[in-house]
């Protein structure tokens, strides 16, 4: 396993920290949030044609460029960097990562070229009423008529999914948890928007009454491939809360720098040090902790489950903390609606709760690691 990122990837760090600065500004991030779609089409297609993002990882016989979690980690902390609003993590950190960890080749073949060419957008339906991430938290039940599966129930918490073209739904059978494509506009499908916190990032409640579904992959090893896209998906949002962190540790210390009380700049009070100080070993420790999931995933590391809950944990509080910080050490002005303190400490809120908090990964990497 390598723990430096190669000339090439700091390339691609570069390539896409330019390309975000100048397509994900601040005011273009209100902007977005406002908007029922959450993301702008234009962007979305640059991303995906241009850079090549979307398929990143996808190996190169179902459309992508056949890259590692590596490179998908760097883009992932960049996007949390810039706040990025678009379903990128829906498609790329969900969907694509469900697909690829199926053993439904057929499916593969089927839906991965239009997702990592951009032409299509995906998400993963999984939470339910009960808000739990794990198996005891899938209820809604799919029913085989005829040699068609049909889906009864309600998913909430559904990223980015008024806008997906492509769902895919864990739902109980006979034979235990198991995936099912679900198409948009398919007969019984209903999506409504759910008011969030956190404006950059849609969620949406999907009701399902009679809804035609396809099998991914085998029935009753669902969970296998979903547990597998869970560790993928909280590296990948350890990542993102890295990038949120470090972006609003600099804006900490540049306020420290410039803004002047009793003649000095607060930076020079103990009381203001000390808390830049102790965010940079926070933010530091939180960055070896997403990179090493990142390498690990890359590796394709029996370790990978055991550091997914170690970075999510961890980076969850670290990212909350920096934010909080950030608006203390802003005073007034980080309270306002002006200020992009708000927006980050919001993702960070929200982020830390996605895919279960800090309390239930700790409780999860102690089961792995036979506590």
């Amino acid at each position: 396993m390598k723990f430096t990122f190669s000339a090439e990837q700091d390339e691609l760090r570069a390539t896409v920290h330019r390309f975000l600065d100048l397509k994900s500004p601040e005011a273009e991030v209100r902007r977005l949030m406002e908007t029922p779609q959450g993301y702008d089409a234009d962007v979305w297609k640059q991303i995906s044609e241009q850079l090549g993002l979307v398929g990143l990882a996808v190996p190169e016989e179902f459309g992508g460029s056949g890259f590692g979690y590596a490179e998908q980690t760097i883009v992932f902390e960049e996007m949390g960097r810039a706040l990025f609003c678009g379903p990128y993590f829906s498609t790329v950190a969900l969907a694509v990562n469900l697909l690829l960890n199926s053993d439904d080749n057929a499916a593969k073949a089927k839906y991965l070229p239009a997702l990592a060419g951009g032409e299509k957008l995906a998400t993963v339906a999984l939470a339910e009423k009960s808000g739990l991430w794990d198996q005891s938290g899938v209820n809604m039940h799919a029913t085989s008529t005829d040699g068609q599966w049909i889906l009864d129930g309600e998913k909430l918490y559904v990223l980015d999914g008024t806008v997906a073209d492509l769902i895919l739904v864990a739902a109980r059978t006979a034979a235990g948890i198991s995936v099912f494509a679900v198409e948009s506009g398919a007969s019984g499908l209903e999506v409504e928007a759910l008011s969030t916190m956190d404006q950059t990032r849609k969620q949406a409640r999907v009701q399902f009454e009679s809804t035609p579904a396809e099998l991914i992959g085998t029935d009753g090893q669902g969970w296998t491939y979903i547990s597998k896209m869970l560790d993928l998906a909280a590296i990948a949002l350890a990542a993102e809360q890295v990038g949120g962190a470090q972006f609003v540790l600099d804006l900490a210390v540049d306020y420290a720098k410039t803004r002047v009380q009793f003649g000095k700049p607060i930076g020079s009070f103990q009381a203001i040090k000390h808390k830049c100080a102790d965010l940079l070993l926070e933010v530091e420790s939180a960055r070896s902790a997403a990179y090493y999931g990142g390498w690990a995933a890359d590796d394709n590391s029996e370790e990978v489950p055991v550091v997914a809950s170690l970075a999510k944990a961890y980076c969850s509080e670290a990212y909350l903390h920096a934010a909080s910080e950030n608006i203390q050490i802003h005073g007034g002005i980080g309270f306002t609606w002006e200020h992009p303190a708000h927006l980050y400490f919001k993702r960070a809120k929200s982020s830390e709760l996605l895919f279960g908090d800090p309390v239930y990964h700790r409780e999860l990497l102690a089961q792995r690691i036979g506590i």
